[in-house]
């Protein structure tokens, strides 16, 4: 088994921000589920042990939200990584629905206040590294939610802010809004990324190449399509990632499925790797990509994820696996993919200075 250790994990710079994260970050989605939660149900005891790994590893941010296990899964993080906070960075989420009242939904003034508040109480900690907004709330004044961020990160409390599963248009706007209000700005974006899902790149990620933003990427093995066990023909296993997610899982096409899986088998041949770690690996390599979220019920899987650093795939390997994996978008992009005219007036985004 292929395993990873410190001195392969270089940080990467986080958009434009001088937050420097692990290519890897460890999500705790799984903690403290219950036996009902479809993502995992990791104990204390466990999660002591999974956090002290990533740890030793290199691996030190650690992904949460206000939603997962409602709310178990900050304070079993909190736990975890109690004595070894300074060697940690913690990422919180939240603005999707947690309960009814002004505190339970939605990214108000009311909500983001206590949400933070009752984060903190819960991960044993006197600050947040990164506070990113689960989703954009159209119900509050933009301006009400950026000033109320900006009052967080000027307490201290938070010391950068991001957006997860935000449209371009509605990123576009909330950067220009900080601006023009001399406001803390968005240094990232969490988003679904992988290579059965590759609807980032047709507007996020240019933008983010244009505005600086780094990405933090959910759900890589496409809820568990990638990870090793789904072939051409072959259904998912019942008790597996992707039978448990069901209907609340990525989408996935399963003819481009089929297509790349018979690409990962290829390239798992050449490189000694398993698939999960070729699917991992493709994703590191991506523009925009300062870090990949992944989970695991175990330290075995843990060990297993962490085999998909230190080494990388070649060019010509990726180029086979884009080109299984391409689909044609829709309207306008298609317009600058398949046409000449149009192609020639959209010159590559370029990264804005510093």
């Amino acid at each position: 088994m292929t395993t990873a250790h410190a001195a392969n994990i270089t940080p990467r710079r986080l958009g434009e921000s001088g937050l420097f994260v692990p290519p890897l970050s460890f999500g705790t989605g799984t903690f403290g589920g219950g036996p009902n939660w479809p993502f995992g149900n990791t104990d204390v005891a466990k999660a002591r042990r999974l956090v002290g790994r990533c740890l030793d590893a290199g691996v030190n941010l650690f992904d949460t939200a206000d939603n997962y296990g409602n709310g178990a899964s900050l304070e079993i993080l909190g736990k975890a990584v109690h004595e070894r906070r300074d060697e940690a960075l913690l990422s919180f989420k939240m603005g999707l629905p947690t309960g009814p009242g002004p505190t339970g939904r939605g990214t108000g003034r009311s909500r983001l206040i206590a949400g933070c508040e009752a984060a903190l109480r819960l991960l044993r900690t006197d600050r947040v590294d990164l506070l990113q907004l689960h989703t954009f709330d159209a119900g509050t004044p933009l301006e009400e939610t950026l000033r109320t961020l900006d009052s967080l990160v000027a307490s201290g409390k938070v010391r950068y802010i991001g957006a997860s599963n935000f449209a371009a248009w509605q990123l576009m706007k909330s950067l220009a809004a900080a601006e023009a209000h001399g406001l803390t700005r968005f240094v990232c974006q969490q988003v679904y990324y992988s290579l059965v899902g590759r609807d980032y790149e047709l507007e996020l990620l240019p933008l983010g190449l244009d505005q600086g933003l780094g990405a933090v990427v959910w759900s890589p093995l496409a809820g568990g399509w990638l990870a090793g066990e789904v072939r051409r023909g072959v259904d998912p296993r019942p008790g597996t990632r992707v039978a448990r997610l069901g209907a609340i899982g990525p989408p996935v096409d399963r003819t481009v499925l089929d297509e790349v899986v018979d690409v990962l088998d290829e390239l798992v041949a050449e490189t000694g790797r398993s698939v999960a770690q070729v699917a991992l690996n493709w994703v590191l390599q991506r523009p925009t990509v300062a870090s990949v979220v992944f989970g695991a019920d175990d330290e075995q899987q843990l060990e297993h994820n962490l085999g998909a650093l230190g080494w990388d795939l070649t060019a010509e390997q990726v180029g086979r696996l884009d080109a299984a994996s391409t689909t044609m978008p829709g309207y306008p992009a298609y317009l600058y993919h398949r046409d000449p005219g149009f192609s020639d007036l959209a010159p590559p985004p370029i990264r804005r200075s510093l």
